[in-house]
């Protein structure tokens, strides 16, 4: 009689086929074990749907005109400065200082202006230029120690990168009356004698020629066709200055055609430091070589700050119609200046 198969052992004999059948299925690794990829997809649940929809819109491009309204910008040609400068200086002394001196005052002035205006090929300058000194010491009443007057327009057009054809109108004299306090020995006078005036004399030149400008802060005038008036308003200055400008005595007026030279520069040397120089070669057509003139004006400005200037000037002039030997000024002064821009 078969005894029936008890439970205990049917759980057995499974167990022993299921590990059997693991063993049949290891990788060739020691350790590694084979995962069956069908079974892990079956058991992986997907995610339930958004059930609210949401509207996907493609990206699309398209042009918008927007409105552009122009700037109103105004383009100028005219380009303007202006420097105006006020020297001072005062010095006094008791009545017994032992080292001695003179109780003085002086004050001096300098205006500049000048415009410009460029747009291709035409050119156009104006300058003026006005300066004027005096001081007074104690004893001495007042004297001058600087008058100029200096008017300059030129108008040009292009020829070439640096070559211009120009034409200028100029106009020098001076403001107050000058005098000389010595005689031709060097020895003191007991009346100053009067040596220039207002329009005495008084220089009207025009010029027209050729222009060089390399750079913008030099230029170089050739005037090939210049005639100069010399205006002499007193004619009793003979007397005391026998040249009397070159002027006929009795007479007032007296005209020149030259050849004219004029070489001009305006730089900034550094930041603070700045020289304007202007070179004038005159040379009459109608004189013997040693009536030709020439002149040299310079100022070189350095500034100390904002307002406060110190200013060297000076003039060299070689005229024999006003004198037979060289002449020259100088002129160091600290003060306040205003420049515009």
């Amino acid at each position: 009689m078969v005894k029936p198969i008890s439970g205990t052992f049917f759980l057995a004999f499974l167990l022993a086929a299921s590990c059997a059948t693991a063993q049949k299925t290891d990788s060739p690794g020691k350790d590694s074990v084979k995962i069956d990829t069908t079974l892990l997809n079956r058991l992986r649940i997907d995610p339930p749907k958004n059930a609210l929809p949401v509207p996907v819109r493609g990206l699309q491009i398209e042009r918008e005109l927007i409105p552009i309204s122009m700037l109103d910008y105004k383009v100028s040609y005219w380009h303007k400065w202006i420097t105006f400068a006020l020297n001072f200086s005062q010095s006094a002394f008791s009545d017994n200082y032992s080292a001695g001196g003179v109780n003085a005052v002086a004050l001096g002035t300098n205006f500049d202006y000048k415009t410009t205006y460029n747009k291709a090929p035409f050119d156009y300058t104006s300058e003026i230029n006005l300066l004027y000194g005096i001081s007074k010491n104690k004893g001495q009443g007042s004297r001058k120690t600087n008058d100029r007057m200096f008017l300059d327009n030129k108008i040009a057009t292009q020829l070439s990168k640096h070559w211009f054809f120009f034409g200028s109108l100029s106009f020098e004299s001076q403001f107050s009356k000058g005098f000389q306090y010595t005689s031709a020995t060097g020895a003191a006078v007991d009346q100053p004698l009067t040596i220039s005036g207002f329009m005495a004399p008084g220089y009207l030149t025009e010029s027209v020629g050729f222009e060089f400008k390399p750079v913008k802060y030099f230029d170089l005038r050739f005037g090939t066709g210049t005639a100069r008036q010399t205006f002499l308003r007193d004619t009793t200055i003979y007397h005391n200055l026998p040249a009397n400008y070159g002027v006929a005595p009795g007479h007032t007026f007296k005209n020149d055609l030259a050849f004219q030279v004029v070489a001009t520069l305006e730089k900034d040397l550094m930041k603070n430091l700045r020289v304007n120089a202007r070179y004038a070669l005159f040379i009459p057509y109608q004189k013997s070589p040693a009536y030709i003139s020439h002149r040299v004006d310079a100022t070189i400005t350095a500034k100390v700050n904002r307002l406060i200037n110190v200013t060297m000037n000076g003039t060299f002039l070689y005229d024999k119609s006003t004198s037979p030997q060289p002449q020259g000024t100088e002129g160091l002064a600290l003060g306040i200046v205003y420049s515009f821009p």
